[in-house]
């Protein structure tokens, strides 16, 4: 399937304000609420739109600050990858873990409520993740700009 320019129109509002009526989409994008309501339901079945969700402050919930873990493995064998893959998904303050090209095998987005508790996430969590050679972390001072928009 490919996109027309109100499909792309639809996903640039739905994505800054996913919980708009189907009223208030379609106004926004002029088109009927008939539809706009198919075209979502397009989009939603053909995956463009896979879910909906509310975006939580982190700072309210206490895990201000975010620190970047790079890993290098001890080796490069699927069974490695896999192992430490498996055990790196089951941490919940990992928020995201990116295989990399480059000098660092993976990159992990993590949340913790200071530098002590990710001193307790690096003893528990981290430290015991399998096949890792390397680990160096660096805490963000501040996020300059953040966005989950993607271009469209």
């Amino acid at each position: 399937m490919e996109l027309d320019s109100i499909d792309r129109r639809i996903l640039n509002a739905l994505q800054r304000k996913g919980r708009m009526s189907n009223a208030e989409l379609s106004e926004a994008i002029n088109l009927s609420p008939s539809a706009c309501h198919r075209r979502v339901q397009r989009l939603e079945k053909e995956g463009f739109i896979r879910d909906y969700v509310a975006l939580l402050d982190a700072r309210k919930l206490g895990v201000p600050t975010t620190v970047f873990v790079e890993i290098t493995l001890q080796g490069q064998a699927d069974e490695v990858l896999d192992a430490f893959e498996k055990a790196v998904s089951r941490i919940p303050d990992v928020l995201e873990c990116h295989l990399m090209a480059g000098t660092a095998d993976y990159i992990l987005k993590v949340v913790a409520e200071n530098t002590e508790d990710f001193a307790r996430i690096h003893r528990q969590h981290l430290a015991r993740l399998p096949g890792v050679a390397q680990m160096q972390s660096s805490f963000a001072l501040r996020t300059v700009f953040k966005t989950t928009a993607l271009p469209v």
